[in-house]
């Protein structure tokens, strides 16, 4: 049992929550500030947490079920645990079923939007597996989809959305695009053998990182301006700027000629960056504010 669960949580990358699971905070943190003065309470993080938790595992659990043939033909990813042979695809389907009551379960104990808002949230969460097979701005497509953490964060808490929300959204979804990009170089061979889409099949690697770093300005204007159009102070204007920083020195250390550091790139420095932009933002909240 404890193998089948490792396989599990290793097939579903259960440690890149990391990436979303901070901005899930963010937006239920500075939600609940912005909209009704306050501080989200235990219980409201805590169903927060488990609705990322089932959102994430079944998003992950669909895309390897849906991509299970095409992973099977790419070197790279063969010996994940559908193609290898470690899971029956009914054994992963049951996961999914799982993971999507969770995302039911904790939707009905926050605000009534967010269960208003489920139908759309699912239809995303399923579609964005499909667009790599019609559409090079299919990285696009997984950043809204996983920029839905810190919307679906600030909804949950608060049942509104106003102007600072959507910017939120919008700059994950590009930070998200944007190492999506960097990280599918990796595939630019096999996706071009196999007819898929991808922004290195349709512009090569060179361009391919130049788009990306152009991605990645949005997130970088988008988290300044969080500054100037809310309550957020000092201490959130420095976890800014060594966001920032972190998004610079990943498009330092690749090249297209040398795509070696893209795991140092996608998983630490992404990882590193969505947990000091909460942390920061926390400290200026919480210790700052003294709320």
């Amino acid at each position: 049992m404890m193998r089948k669960i490792k396989i599990f949580m290793e097939m579903i990358k259960f440690e890149h929550t990391l990436f979303a699971l901070p901005f899930a905070f963010v937006g239920a943190i500075l939600g609940a500030v912005m909209e009704q003065d306050r501080l989200p309470g235990w219980g409201e993080i805590g169903w927060v947490i488990v609705a990322m938790v089932g959102a994430r595992s079944a998003a992950m659990g669909l895309n390897r079920l849906i991509d299970r043939a095409i992973d099977a033909r790419n070197p790279r990813t063969e010996k994940r645990a559908i193609p290898a042979g470690l899971l029956r695809s009914n054994e992963v389907l049951i996961f999914i079923t799982v993971s999507f009551l969770l995302l039911f379960a904790a939707s009905f104990r926050l605000d009534p939007l967010a269960v208003k808002l489920l139908p759309v949230a699912i239809f995303m969460l399923v579609f964005y597996s499909y667009t790599k097979r019609f559409t090079w701005l299919c990285h696009l497509f997984l950043g809204f989809t996983i920029a839905l953490a810190p919307l679906g964060g600030w909804v949950a808490v608060t049942g509104t959305a106003g102007w600072s929300a959507y910017l939120l959204y919008v700059s994950v979804a590009f930070w998200t695009a944007g190492f999506d990009i960097v990280y599918a170089c990796q595939d630019y061979e096999f996706d071009r053998r196999e007819g898929l889409h991808s922004i290195p099949a349709r512009f090569g690697i060179k361009r391919s990182l130049w788009l990306a770093r152009l991605f990645h300005l949005v997130p970088a204007g988008g988290f300044l301006a969080l500054f100037w159009m809310t309550e957020l102070s000092w201490g959130y204007l420095t976890g800014t700027i060594i966001a920032i920083g972190l998004l610079f020195y990943q498009h330092v250390i690749i090249k297209p000629q040398d795509l070696s550091r893209v795991n140092l790139s996608f998983f630490t420095m992404n990882g590193t960056l969505s947990v000091v932009l909460f942390v920061f933002t926390l400290l200026d909240l919480v210790v700052l504010h003294q709320w």
